[in-house]
């Protein structure tokens, strides 16, 4: 049921005549009852700020939210033989412990991620 009106919903937005405000859609994920959420921050080489990452864990969908290039990034999930492991697109995800690489898989298999490292805020 929600999909369809999301759709009608959207079939409107879409038709609807440019005005100065662009339509938006909103995409709704239904978790499981056990999901839990996770913030994490990391400094990486090459990225003058900080990245801070949010984790939601929810059996069987994991989901990271990483900020790439300004813009917030949905990353799922995927196989590897260590760590976990999140794509979007383009880029690659990859956490093991305290540490993480960002991948543009883009750019080769030879060019360096940029290596992140954890880091604990005080508030």
């Amino acid at each position: 049921m929600r999909i369809a009106a999301a759709a009608t919903l959207m079939t409107l937005a879409l038709s609807v005549p440019a005005l100065a405000v662009e339509p938006t859609m909103q995409v709704v994920i239904p978790l499981p009852g056990n999901a839990q959420k996770d913030v994490k921050t990391y400094q990486c080489e090459g990225i003058e700020q900080p990245l801070t990452v949010e984790y939601i864990n929810a059996n069987p969908i994991f989901l990271a939210f990483v900020p790439v290039d300004g813009q917030q990034l949905i990353f799922v999930n995927v196989i590897a033989a260590s760590g976990a492991k999140y794509a979007s697109g383009q880029y690659v995800w990859w956490t093991k412990g305290a540490t993480a690489d960002l991948y543009d898989e883009t750019k080769g298999a030879d060019a360096p991620p940029a290596s992140c490292e954890e880091i604990n805020e005080t508030p």
